[in-house]
């Protein structure tokens, strides 16, 4: 279906079509009409779908129908809200928004911690009409005074299951109650846990329920495959891989920071240009390490599972699982990157006897048995015995336990990370640019005249 039959005007028309997208996704065409009929959503889209567009267009469309008129003796308020999870997924989020409304009389700003908050104060002063927001940082701002919440007509709760995970259901609540009763509230999720039922019933009133692909499937066109491995040659075997393929634009997924840190420099001194991107990394580093990557100037990007959420490239070729996750969704999420908007790729788990109980849970949720293929001189020890796998603050295949403190929340600490997606349609293309120093911005992959009234603080 063309966006042109989906109720948009001609100023967004004309952006979506600079960007050389003219058919719509699923995702798209049933949550487009759904936003700007004014009721609520659930809607469950996986990564890559194109979720992005489905609710930045409408919103655009709403808003610039019913433009308000600035006073300089009134601070323009926000009218819609958009909670992510991470920085990334922010500063992503709201590229989307200046992309698609460039040509409408709009502002728009994003505010999200592990960068200075006085450039962001005085981006609200100057009022804005969206504000893209993660959840710890908005706080800071509406204790200081400088977001006022009281005229929000749309909430928009980007990859709430991600929020969840990472412990911001207080933060939401403490948001929630600080805005007005009566408003629009589109949920997206990528899966639909009991946690993210309750915040829907206790959230939305009768909404419209989307869902483009059956819950936690995976991409049918993306090649999956392991490698059974001892545990303590895969990295040499990961190197095999990339070197004999000649792989680049690989993304290869740890389980801790601190196993991100130790492959990537361990690739890195066999001679393949890798780099890691976690919660623990400055600001500055992972956003310097995600240009590269795009750019195609590093081979192999090693990132954690929150860190990732931040990477949005066109078929990207190559998804490795260095570790299993221990929680099956992730894998899902993981291997999402790749095989989007009807592209092939690939995804690859090196499995070790230790995770034979997260292989086994993975598939009963994707409802397939992964292709074995052992690599020529990396048989698996007959004889080796599964060793217990430290996961953080949880020991078994169990979901983490949330946090419940603001101190526990990444985006407040400075160390939350962010998604997207590409093809025929647009998916929230403008790369992610994560956090750029102070007073400078990483520049998108594809540039083009962004809008923005309303300032540009970070």
């Amino acid at each position: 279906m063309s966006f042109q039959n989906l109720g948009l005007s001609e100023p967004i028309l004309r952006a979506v079509r600079e960007q050389g997208y003219n058919e719509a996704t699923p995702i798209q065409r049933q949550a487009i009409p759904a936003v700007l009929a004014g009721g609520d959503i659930l809607a469950g889209a996986q990564t890559g779908t194109g979720k992005t567009a489905g609710f930045t267009l409408p919103i655009l469309q709403r808003l610039s129908s019913d433009i308000r008129p600035s006073s300089p003796f009134t601070r323009r308020a926000p009218r819609t809200l958009i909670l992510t999870p991470t920085r990334e997924l922010a500063a992503q989020v709201e590229e989307s928004v200046r992309t698609y409304g460039k040509y409408v009389r709009l502002a728009s700003t994003v505010v999200y911690g592990g960068v200075g908050i006085n450039p962001q104060i005085a981006a609200l002063k100057r009022g804005v009409d969206i504000l893209v927001a993660t959840p710890g940082r908005l706080l800071d701002l509406h204790e200081q005074r400088a977001a006022d919440l009281s005229k929000i007509e749309i909430l928009v709760l980007d990859e709430a299951d991600r929020m969840l995970d990472m412990g911001f259901i207080h933060d939401i609540r403490r948001i929630l109650a600080l805005l007005p009763k009566k408003r629009q509230n589109l949920l997206f999720s990528a899966t639909f846990s009991d946690e993210i039922r309750a915040l829907a019933d206790s959230l939305l009133n009768k909404p419209a329920s989307i869902e483009v692909a059956r819950r936690n499937a995976t991409v049918d066109i993306i090649e999956q495959t392991v490698h059974p491995v001892d545990r303590n040659r895969k990295t040499e075997l990961l190197t095999k891989l990339i070197r004999d393929g000649n792989w680049f634009q690989v993304l290869v997924f740890t389980r801790t920071k601190h196993g991100a840190n130790r492959l990537a420099e361990s690739l890195d001194a066999k001679g393949i240009p890798s780099l890691a991107i976690h919660g623990n990394k400055s600001q500055g580093a992972r956003t310097r390490a995600l240009s590269e990557f795009k750019s195609a100037k590093l081979q192999v990007l090693v990132a954690t599972d929150i860190a990732a959420r931040g990477i949005d490239i066109d078929e990207l070729p190559h998804v490795v699982n260095f570790d299993l996750p221990n929680i099956p969704e992730d894998y899902v999420h993981r291997i999402g990157r790749t095989g989007r908007a009807g592209a092939g790729g690939s995804a690859v788990s090196l499995v070790c006897i230790d995770e034979r109980v997260f292989l086994r849970d993975i598939e009963r949720l994707i409802k397939r048995e992964i292709p074995r293929v052992v690599v020529p001189g990396f048989e698996p020890d007959p004889n080796a015995r599964p060793e217990p796998i430290q996961t953080g603050s949880r020991g078994s295949n169990r979901p983490p336990s949330r946090g419940t403190g603001r101190g526990g929340n990444p985006a407040r600490s400075g160390s939350g990370n962010g998604s997207g997606a590409a093809g025929s349609a647009p998916h929230g293309k403008p790369p992610a640019r994560g956090g750029a120093p102070q007073g400078q911005r990483a520049q998108p992959a594809r540039p083009g005249p962004l809008h923005r009234s309303g300032g540009r603080g970070r």
